[in-house]
């Protein structure tokens, strides 16, 4: 694949440049913004050091009815389990309130944990690179600039060797083809987004749409690139999956594409991943 020019999602000394903003969210996501906005006030006041909205809204590329709410906040203390109990109720306020939205999703994290050593390239990263600030001072003004390198490569997607027991309990456990379906798209996503960033620093660049990530990372590895092209179709709708539709055809059909993933592409990639960049440095309380 050709290497000459600048690549999308970068600035011009090759930096990865902030991928939201307010002013691109769609018209019929803003009364759901703006509500979210004081709630979160309202619910976490003095604790809230920042708060952050990610996704396709804040990318105006969200679709009403299909896409969900993303909120990152940012408290002053660790999170308690207080906090995310009124996280909860929040988004299910907001999801029973809107059905512009398919549902709402609150991470809570720590102001120390987003600036702190071990995950400067992977959730600073991710504050400074993919969220866009709604309330409260800006992470992204005690981070560094970040490129597109194999150090970010390794530190945001490097621990899918880590991940793939876990993926294979929950399969095990998911015994309705709503579960499995919902397998489906979260596992799609990851396992595009690791493929992509495994090629990331090579195509250098920057981009958070899943087929244009299957795309790259084919123009490296065209064994795998319809495999990778199918899971960013499912990772967008997992109703994609051939004959995935209200039936016991339909469940065998999520069982099949899980038991790929975590049988064949997920294990490929993971080994693949460590020999390219090596693995994701620990973290506290990992097993």
């Amino acid at each position: 694949m050709a290497e000459t020019g600048r690549r999308r999602g970068l600035d011009s000394r090759g930096y990865i440049e902030r991928e939201g903003a307010l002013g691109r969210v769609q018209a019929v996501f803003r009364p759901v913004v703006a509500v979210a906005r004081d709630r979160v006030l309202n619910v976490f006041g003095a604790r809230l050091h920042s708060a952050y909205l990610y996704g396709s809204i804040p990318r105006g590329t969200a679709r009403p009815g299909r896409s969900d709410l993303d909120l990152l906040l940012a408290l002053r203390e660790e999170p308690t389990e207080a906090d995310r109990a009124e996280a909860r109720v929040l988004d299910e306020a907001l999801d029973k309130e809107f059905p512009q939205i398919d549902g709402a999703g609150t991470l809570l994290v720590s102001r120390a944990q987003v600036l702190s050593e071990p995950e400067r390239y992977d959730l600073g990263w991710f504050v400074a690179c993919l969220c866009t600030p709604l309330l409260g001072e800006d992470l992204a003004e005690d981070l560094p600039r970040y490129r597109p390198d194999s150090l970010l490569a390794r530190e945001t997607n490097g621990d899918l060797a880590l991940l793939l027991p876990r993926w294979r309990e929950r399969i095990a456990d998911a015994v309705t083809d709503e579960a499995r379906r919902s397998l489906v798209r979260g596992y799609s996503r990851r396992l595009v987004r690791t493929g992509f960033t495994l090629v990331m620093p090579r195509w250098n660049g920057w981009t958070s749409d899943l087929h244009e990530m299957a795309e790259v990372f084919g123009g490296y590895y065209p064994e795998r690139a319809a495999r990778m092209r199918a899971a960013a179709a499912a990772g967008y709708e997992p109703g994609a999956v051939e004959g995935s539709k209200d039936s016991q055809e339909g469940q065998e059909s999520y069982s099949a594409v899980l038991r790929a993933y975590v049988d064949d592409l997920g294990p490929w990639l993971a080994e693949e991943y460590a020999r390219v960049h090596g693995v994701k440095a620990p973290r506290p309380g990992d097993e």
